[in-house]
């Protein structure tokens, strides 16, 4: 027995380490990432036929030596400002060498981090998996990408990278097949078609990762710069033929947003530009930014109705100005050398905020809107701005720090909670810079200057150039010699009530309230089906009831009401918006309170909410000086 348990424990020991020996580790540390050409090019294969049904079929090959290797997929997204890679998405994922299976571990401690031993003889490893796209909308990967007559891909959802090496130093060559009769258009470069399939230059990882591809069976395409050396396109699919054409207006707009862009920052970093526009009610609602190309996926009657056409206006005007602000010119720890590398996001007040200042000075520039609907749309965000009670623990700074959470943080007591206010928040920080730049040289010199001293830089180039809070406080004395630092310090790490912005005052103008919308305000609540009296009664709704949002300390939050209840009925009568808003106005000056009856899951309640001054909506009126606001938005010439 003693001979027989000493064999058994023997072999047992034997069958281990020959398991050890074939099954990769739950974690070991990664190979810090070298600058050195990664030997061999990858090659990717991506089967779009099933598209419709939201299946990518995925094949890749890797050139590989053998031994212990880590395969990364992409987790950190530029322009998502978060560790978003949709890694949960990919599945069916079979790894061979010489035809033969590769186990692989996910590391436990990154979930985007596999690891494998290469085989002896093998000099290639070959992937096949699906990316099994997601069914409803949302933002960024989380989003639906496909219908039966339209794609969206990201190439960082479609492709594994060996660790070890800057991205930029990893050669890959796409394919792409689609759905017969399909049109695409991509910042890549084709070099071959065979039927169906398009094969496209080989380019760096960073650089496929940075261009993205849509197709469908409705397309349209059309130059924004007839005649330039540097051709920008502006490309559209749609799920319905006739939502892909633009009229001579909105083609005159688009063509001037280009001409007005290239004024303002006096150069450009890219070889061509193709704006890449999807518009469908089924897939998510968003842009993203791309050195070479934006992916601007909207509503399905962007250019067929005049109220969307118009509050969508800035989007692309947004994602545009990114070529400038945030892939050409890049905060410093938000540039990695490559897509596992964790990033720091404490400068989005610039990547992100002055992009939107940017976007939304030009889009009244290039005539998308009126000198009026800039002003509303700048009321409209110092309202919502003035009323974050948020404002009084979270400073601006810290919505950017923590953009990680605030990107994907849930949407009740928002105004408490505060959100990516970096995005609208910068917009008035940014227009508090151009008003103080315009008021300190007299009207010489703006925030035109800056654009150009910071963003002009090597024509035509598109290597990345990173930038620090030193950089920019210095590029802005190079303007107009100041205190910039205690002036965008005592604004970035505020905490009170008050908004600390005054971009708006000194541009001539004043935020006031009256119980009128306006025009951008209603198209806004018509497209989004909701009501917005965050400013009078003190809370938020869509159109079924479900209360959205309540000011924390407002009107409706003393009687009760929180995020996620449902009104049921107001004074008595069912609940619509128009009801809603009836109510309000019709206990101006009054002394009986406004009751809503409230479904909290299956509990039923009446709040009683005291509240007597009426309707309020947000426009701005002229003051005293000079109308810098009326300077800032006039084209240039």
């Amino acid at each position: 027995m003693k001979e027989v348990s000493v064999r058994s424990s023997l072999l047992a020991l034997a069958l281990g380490a020959a398991l050890a020996s074939s099954a990769p580790l739950a974690h070991a540390e990664q190979p810090a990432p070298v600058d050195r050409p990664y030997p061999g090019t990858l090659a990717v294969q991506v089967d779009l036929t099933d598209a419709p049904t939201r299946i990518f079929r995925v094949r890749e090959t890797i050139p590989v030596a053998p031994g212990p290797l880590a395969l990364y997929y992409p987790k950190w997204i530029p322009g998502e400002h978060a560790p978003s890679g949709p890694i949960d998405n990919v599945a069916g994922l079979i790894i061979t060498a010489n035809g033969k299976r590769v186990a692989w571990r996910r590391d436990l401690r990154d979930m985007y981090t596999l690891h494998l031993d290469v085989p002896e003889g093998a000099s290639q490893l070959d992937l096949q998996f699906q990316f099994l796209s997601p069914g409803e909308g949302g933002m960024f990967g989380a989003s639906a990408s496909s219908t039966p007559d339209l794609v969206d891909v990201e190439f960082n959802q479609v492709a594994f990278y060996p660790a070890g090496h800057y991205t930029r130093q990893i050669r890959i060559q796409p394919s792409v097949t689609l759905p017969a009769g399909w049109k695409f258009a991509s910042a890549l470069e084709v070099a071959g078609q065979n039927g169906n399939t398009t094969q496209f230059k080989p380019l760096g990882f960073n650089d496929f990762v940075d261009s993205p591809l849509i197709a469908g069976r409705h397309f349209n395409r059309v130059d924004l710069a007839p005649g330039a050396k540097v051709p920008v396109h502006l490309n559209v699919i749609a799920d319905e033929a006739g939502q892909v054409k633009l009229d001579d207006k909105q083609l005159k707009q688009h063509r001037e947003l280009v001409a007005q862009t290239e004024k303002l920052f006096g150069t450009h970093h890219y070889d061509h530009y193709d704006f890449l526009l999807t518009l469908s009610d089924h897939t998510g609602h968003f842009g993203l930014e791309h050195h070479q190309s934006s992916d601007d996926r909207l509503p399905a009657d962007m250019l067929t109705d005049d109220k969307s056409y118009t509050l969508m206006a800035s989007l692309m005007p947004h994602e545009y100005v990114h070529s400038w602000c945030g892939k050409f010119r890049r905060p410093a720890k938000l540039w990695a050398p490559d897509f596992n590398t964790t990033e720091e996001d404490d400068l989005l007040w610039v990547y992100e905020g002055l992009t939107d200042y940017w976007a939304g000075v030009l889009t009244a520039r290039s005539g998308l809107w009126t000198a009026e609907q800039y002003r509303d749309s700048m009321a409209s965000i110092a309202a919502q701005m003035s009323a974050r009670t948020g404002r009084a623990w979270r400073p601006l700074q810290d919505t950017a720090d923590a953009a990680p959470l605030t990107y994907f943080g849930g949407s009740g007591w928002g105004n408490y909670r505060r959100g990516t206010d970096f995005y609208p928040e910068g917009q008035l920080l940014w227009l508090d810079v151009d008003t103080q730049i315009r008021e300190l040289s007299g009207g010489k010199r703006s925030l035109d200057d800056f654009a150009h001293a910071f963003f002009g830089m090597d024509p035509g180039s598109y290597v990345t150039k990173t930038y620090t809070f030193d950089d920019v406080v210095a590029t802005l004395n190079q303007v107009q010699p100041y205190d910039w630092k205690t002036f965008l310090r005592s604004r970035l790490d505020y905490t009170g009530d008050q908004l600390p912005e005054h971009g708006i005052e000194r541009g001539g103008w004043q935020l006031v309230y009256t119980d009128k919308p306006s025009d951008l305000a209603k198209s806004g609540e018509g497209l989004f089906h909701n009501v917005n009296l965050a400013y009078s009664l003190g809370l938020s709704a869509s159109k079924s009831g479900e209360i959205h949002d309540v000011q924390w300390g407002g009107p409706a939050f003393k009687a009760g009401l929180v995020p996620g209840l449902t009104i049921v009925a107001v004074n008595g009568k069912d609940y619509s918006p128009d009801t809603l808003k009836d109510a309000v106005a019709a206990a101006k000056g009054g002394k009986a309170p406004i009751e809503l009856l409230v479904k909290n899951v299956d509990v039923y309640s009446t709040a009683k909410i005291d509240y007597h001054e009426g309707l309020k909506y947000p426009h701005l009126v002229r003051s005293k000086g000079k109308d810098l606001l009326g300077a800032i938005t006039t084209a240039r010439k």
